[in-house]
């Protein structure tokens, strides 16, 4: 039906698999934890970034969960939004590296994202849980927050807005971090 078979991908040629096997659960549990934990976390950042963005970093996160179970479980069977999933928590987490100094609760906010991951991830210790297409997807989406959810700074926005003849000193878009942060993942994940 498309779930995610090694076998099948290499020596039958249906690398689709590595794609449909997202969304595809097993059971209606599965569906209905991951479609929570969609709801949970994807709003804020949709509401924040839009849908495309965020509908890119999901699907790219979802491949590379998939590529990354295929290469270490070649005998299971792997079906779910996971690897997706924790390429959206990745992404929060490199969105609050690289924009660090536009949240008021910094260490707070740090804290408790790495409290989040720390549980989800331990919940791959379960049995029956592809604990490296979660890696793999985290990994994905971490990379590609630094390149989708960059945001100019604060000096630059109201530089934007101000008016004509106003002279304040130029304040470049983004800081030097974030261009570097940029760079390099990009070129990771193309690579990768």
């Amino acid at each position: 039906m498309g779930a995610l078979h090694v076998k099948e991908v290499v020596d039958g040629d249906q690398g689709w698999r590595l794609i449909t096997c997202n969304w595809l659960h097993g059971g209606v549990f599965h569906l209905l934890a991951n479609m929570l934990s969609l709801l949970v976390i994807g709003i804020r950042l949709e509401r924040e970034f839009g849908f495309i963005r965020i509908g890119l970093i999901y699907i790219i996160s979802g491949f590379g969960g998939s590529l990354m179970s295929a290469l270490f479980l070649q005998s299971n069977i792997s079906v779910g939004a996971s690897g997706a999933l924790f390429g959206i928590l990745g992404s929060m987490l490199s969105e609050l590296i690289t924009n660090w100094t536009i949240y008021a609760n910094k260490v707070a906010s740090f804290v408790t994202l790495l409290v989040i991951i720390a549980v989800n991830l331990a919940v791959g210790i379960l049995p029956h849980v592809d604990n490296f297409a979660h890696i793999g997807g985290f990994l994905t989406g971490f990379l590609l927050g630094f390149v989708f959810l960059i945001r100019p700074q604060f000096g630059w926005v109201s530089q934007r807005y101000a008016p004509p003849g106003h002279s304040s000193s130029a304040r470049p878009k983004f800081k030097k971090y974030q261009c570097i942060l940029w760079a390099v993942s990009l070129i990771l994940v193309i690579v990768g």
